[in-house]
């Protein structure tokens, strides 16, 4: 940071849609902004918005954007690759009204849906992809049978599978019907086919799946087949998680 260059930090605020400059400067005043982990309080620090961390009442605020970050709910049957020489759906027939060149973060199974983040900025994808930083991701399975409190115990507290242990950070039954159980499960790891490999080594296979997460992004209620941007809020959170 320096006095002499860069950003008025209440420039930075406004311009990214927190607040007035007014409104900026109060909210400055009153202890809600921090600059790379220190709360300031005196008006007309210049920062440079490209490097400097900036965070609102602890939320971070990402820097001017000069790439786009997109959300996809991919539909079942849909190939997550941009084309496809068995002639099946790709990703390329959803982005038809982007002019952007976008390419996919991760991949999802040909016979899984939900969420995608599409960007063109390759930094970015490179880390929220990698397994070092063990972005958690959600997911949703409609699995066969009842599943029981001992096998949810299971788990929770883990199994061993041909490549190795896999240790859910989150398991929870949603709800039961007939012979089918909704599980949500939540994992930081990538390997492949993970989610269906470990429902199935305890006896449920999966009949379903949906990926409902990455990090602080969530589907909601977007519909599938369709794409939004990434909010401020959510593309600050997963800069935390993939952060140095």
């Amino acid at each position: 940071m320096s006095q002499e260059t860069g950003v008025r930090l209440q420039k930075v605020l406004a311009a990214a849609g927190i607040a007035s400059r007014r409104a900026s400067e109060i909210m400055i005043s009153e202890g809600r902004v921090e600059v790379n982990g220190r709360i300031v309080t005196e008006q007309g620090l210049r920062i440079d918005p490209e490097r400097d961390v900036v965070r609102v009442d602890g939320s971070r605020i990402p820097p001017p954007r000069h790439h786009v970050y997109v959300v996809f709910n991919k539909p079942r049957g849909v190939v997550s690759t941009m084309d496809d020489p068995e002639g099946r759906p790709t990703l390329t027939e959803y982005l038809q009204t982007r002019k952007e060149r976008l390419f996919h973060v991760g991949r999802l199974d040909t016979d899984t849906e939900g969420l995608l983040i599409l960007t063109n900025d390759g930094d970015f994808a490179h880390k929220l992809a990698h397994p070092s930083y063990e972005v958690p991701k959600t997911y949703l399975a409609e699995v066969t049978g009842l599943v029981s409190p001992q096998t949810l115990k299971r788990l929770k507290a883990g199994i061993t599978l041909e490549d190795g242990p896999v240790k859910p950070d989150q398991v929870k039954i949603v709800s039961t019907s007939g012979d089918r159980t909704l599980v949500r499960i939540t994992l930081h790891e990538g390997r492949n086919r993970l989610v269906r490999r470990t429902l199935e080594a305890v006896g449920h296979p999966v009949r379903r799946l949906s990926r409902t997460g990455i990090g602080p992004v969530r589907l909601g209620s977007l519909k599938v087949g369709t794409l939004r941007d990434l909010t401020r809020d959510e593309l600050g959170g997963l800069l935390d998680l993939i952060s140095d």
